[in-house]
């Protein structure tokens, strides 16, 4: 089905996107170890979002579960192995170019290694309270905070490039998952 504002799989306005039906191209992970009130981010050198700070990750591969995907990537892209690691969010990206991303967002408490920079990215320890919002994908001073406070959630947003055109977030309250 064609949406008034949809042209070519291009979605314009975020209300007209049904998210019950949606099914995305890409599922990918995201990681964020936290120690000693700092939170280890990494400056992308490749691929979607090169440039920006996030936290490590990337796609699932066929057969890995999400866990083995966030550390399997974790190791790749900063060298390190994350520990103590929980699911706090799913989020749900759909881009006007058509581009559409299922990410899983996981905390870890602790690691084995030493952060090292790779071809993929540079990693950083940063305070959490000096985090460079301002390098980072616009939705993330959204939902950020609120993992880092032990919230989970579940959002869904639209992005036409780097901006950000419409959300929706739902925040836990009562220590539940909020996802499928």
């Amino acid at each position: 089905m064609t949406l008034p504002s949809q042209e070519n799989g291009k979605f314009k306005n975020y209300h007209e996107i049904d998210w019950q039906s949606w099914r995305p191209q890409i599922r990918a992970t995201l990681v964020f170890v936290v120690n000693n009130g700092q939170v280890l981010l990494i400056r992308k050198k490749r691929g979607l979002g090169a440039g920006k700070i996030n936290g490590p990750g990337g796609k699932i591969d066929p057969g890995e579960t999400i866990l083995q995907a966030a550390i399997r990537e974790t190791q790749e892209e900063i060298c390190i192995t994350p520990t103590k690691i929980n699911k706090f969010g799913d989020l749900k990206f759909q881009f006007v170019d058509g581009l559409s991303i299922h990410c899983h967002v996981f905390k870890a408490h602790a690691f084995e290694g030493t952060p090292g920079e790779t071809p993929e990215a540079i990693p950083m320890w940063t305070p959490i309270d000096a985090i460079p919002f301002d390098e980072m994908w616009e939705d993330d001073r959204i939902w950020l905070p609120m993992m880092l406070e032990g919230r989970k959630f579940s959002g869904r947003f639209l992005f036409d490039d780097d901006d950000m055109l419409g959300y929706e977030i739902d925040v836990d309250r009562n220590g539940v998952a909020l996802w499928e």
